[in-house]
């Protein structure tokens, strides 16, 4: 496979991190296991075959409407690589979606009508569309970016009603009917206080133009879940929260644990953490979240019973680029910081999921019972019926509880989210508790995640 010398750009310099990453290789997902639905235990997805999905997204909101088709697929190949298996985009964006046209010239929709689509306009969103396909990669597709439907902030303008959302709803999903790699996300950062019924007209519309192919969820505001708004409608296949971008150390877990525990059970994810070279809250002199933010955010929500994780990089959203207004205090082009070492991160935390069955993976604090610590340290547990993993952000010991998984004997190992590998601990009888100290001193970005295994059944070493 390729190696690939990561690399990032911090206040215009170009900086290389000297640390060689090894590329994917092939397509990222592998669609001839069918489409995707919710598996039996309503937890996680799964392809018709049954196959786990992991759903390891990208934020890239303005992909349609910013990027040519060069560029497009440039920045697909580049996630591709890095292992995503979902890139969030928005058909009509964000920055003026509407009034300001593509790389070709071209608007989303004639006079601004949603049920008058630009044909040339979605000529293009097919390119990217397919091109994803090609590459094993699902599209997160947003039908609207919110201020088209309540417009709060932003441009907008607001030209959503219930009548001409589902009529445009329908459009999408009878256009898109047939492609393998489509997940709906309605929303788009807003409240749906009062607008329920315009999200909930287009959801119908969508199932009728696809016939219920594709599975559905909602983007919403900041600090909020879909599960608000949405959670007992029927088309709402799993719930989507956005933690956000406030502050260091965001306890997003405590959001996913929420909707982990309503009922009916659904799937959950945060699908908007805090981004990596985003200045925190907004005000680059609060500092800027780096690689460490990002996997801390990722461990936390998916051990906390989260299916899945969308990254984020706050150049990359908006597809920044010379002559573009910097959003937020952007500092860096997209096409420079394709190669950010949180990116890369990604593709060990979904090596290291994949590498163990996930489908019966529960969140089990109960796992740890001395070292647990609140804030920026906590620790945070998951286990299947033989294996658990344990992750510090910091490196600080811990204690566990032996006798959680299956097991006479089990095998540990430290995973090390930075590299992606693994070092073999040693073999222990299963039984009692047994205290484990991660290598390095404790500090943030020392982060280590505890692996370990019944010993009988013969895994790979985490991460392979």
């Amino acid at each position: 496979m390729l190696a690939i010398v990561a690399s990032l750009v911090i206040g215009g310099v170009w900086t290389n991190t000297g640390e060689a990453e090894t590329a994917r290789k092939g397509v990222s997902v592998d669609f001839k296991h069918g489409r995707l639905k919710v598996a039996e235990n309503k937890r996680f997805l799964a392809h018709q075959d049954e196959t786990p999905f992991f759903y390891l997204g990208d934020t890239a909101w303005e992909l349609f409407h910013r990027l040519n088709r060069e560029e497009a697929e440039r920045y697909l190949e580049k996630r591709r690589a890095q292992g995503f298996t979902v890139i969030q985009a928005v058909v009509l964006a964000e920055l003026d979606g509407l009034d300001t046209p593509n790389a070709y010239g071209d608007k989303p929709l004639l006079d601004n009508n949603p049920i008058k689509p630009n044909e040339a306009y979605f000529q293009h969103v097919d390119f990217i569309v397919n091109t994803a396909e090609a590459k094993g990669i699902f599209m997160g597709m947003l039908p609207t970016w919110g201020d088209k439907v309540v417009k709060a902030w932003g441009k907008g303008p607001v030209v959503f009603t219930e009548e001409n959302a589902r009529i445009y709803g329908k459009f999408l999903g009878s256009r898109y009917k047939d492609k393998p790699n489509i997940i709906w996300i309605l929303g788009g950062d807003r409240l749906a206080d009062q607008v329920e019924g315009i999200w909930r007209a287009m959801a119908k519309g969508i199932a009728e133009g696809d016939g219920g192919n594709h599975r559905m969820t909602y983007h919403p505001q900041g600090g909020q879940t879909s599960a608000k708004w949405f959670h007992e409608d029927s088309w709402l296949d799993f719930n989507m929260l956005q933690s956000g971008h406030s502050h260091f150390d965001l306890p997003n877990y405590e959001k996913v644990a929420a909707d982990y525990r309503r009922t009916p059970i659904k799937p959950c994810m945060d699908g908007e953490p805090r981004y990596e070279d985003h200045p925190v809250n907004w005000k680059p002199e609060n500092g800027w979240f780096n690689d460490f933010d990002v996997r801390q955010a990722a461990y936390w929500a998916l051990f906390a019973g989260a299916h899945g994780h969308t990254y984020g990089c706050h150049d990359i959203w908006q597809m920044m680029a010379p002559g573009r207004q910097p959003i937020s205090s952007a500092r860096n082009n997209w096409y420079d910081v394709l190669d950010l070492p949180g990116a890369w991160d990604m593709l060990h935390v979904r090596n290291l999921i994949e590498s163990r069955p996930f489908l019966t993976r529960v969140p089990d604090p109960a796992i740890i019972t001395a070292g647990q610590r609140e804030g920026a340290g906590r620790l945070q547990a998951t286990r299947g019926d033989d294996y658990l993993f344990v992750y510090t952000p910091y490196g600080h010991s811990f204690t566990v509880q032996m006798g959680k998984i299956s097991g006479a004997k089990v095998k540990a190992w430290w995973f090390d989210p930075r590299e992606g590998t693994a070092a073999l601990i040693g073999t222990f009888t299963n039984d009692g508790a047994k205290k484990f100290d991660p290598p390095g001193e404790p500090k943030r970005g020392n982060d280590w995640v505890l692996v370990m295994d019944d010993a009988e059944k013969g895994f790979f070493e985490p991460g392979k």
